[in-house]
């Protein structure tokens, strides 16, 4: 049976009460220099979103859902009265992007070491089903980039009936 109220609404606003919004995620991170860390990220692929940007702040898309925001040390302090940590020489986040595949995990840590990031501050990771390496950012922030195979990993999972 269907609704009269449902029929005479547009159908896009039925879709997006019905439709669940992917969420979306905004690393902000504090840096030393906002032209250099700009460019580096759109050295490593990052789009900038000019209409979140101004002096402070430079908004770097990855995906629909993903964004990073580069704040002036300055602009940073305006959203939290803790210290503002040296990531080169504290650890304050680590951050994940996922791959999909070996080699596009490979080549965005090439990108970061061409755009003037560091090269594997940790590990790689090679367990057969799930391959990663990390990078830094010119400010010292830390990011894995990781690709996994799920069909292996979900195989190599034991059944939850045998936990």
């Amino acid at each position: 049976m269907s609704d009269r109220r449902t029929a005479s609404r547009p159908l896009r606003e039925v879709q997006q009460k019905e439709m669940p919004v992917a969420k979306m995620i905004f690393v902000n991170l504090p840096v030393t220099d906002l032209p250099r860390a700009t460019a580096f990220y759109e050295a490593i692929g990052a789009q900038k979103n000019e209409m979140f940007c101004d002096g402070t702040a430079s908004c770097m898309v990855f995906s629909d859902t993903i964004h990073a925001m580069l704040l002036t040390h300055e602009k940073f302090s305006q959203f939290t009265s803790k210290k503002i940590v040296d990531a080169k020489t504290s650890s304050e986040v680590l951050i994940c992007l996922s791959a999909d595949s070996r080699d596009d995990v490979d080549a965005l840590v090439n990108k970061a070491t061409k755009g003037g990031g560091g090269a594997d501050p940790c590990p790689k990771q090679d367990y057969g089903f799930m391959y990663g390496r990390s990078f830094e950012d010119p400010d010292g922030h830390i990011w894995e980039v990781v690709w996994m195979d799920m069909a292996a990993a979900m195989a190599a999972q034991p059944a939850a009936a045998d936990a």
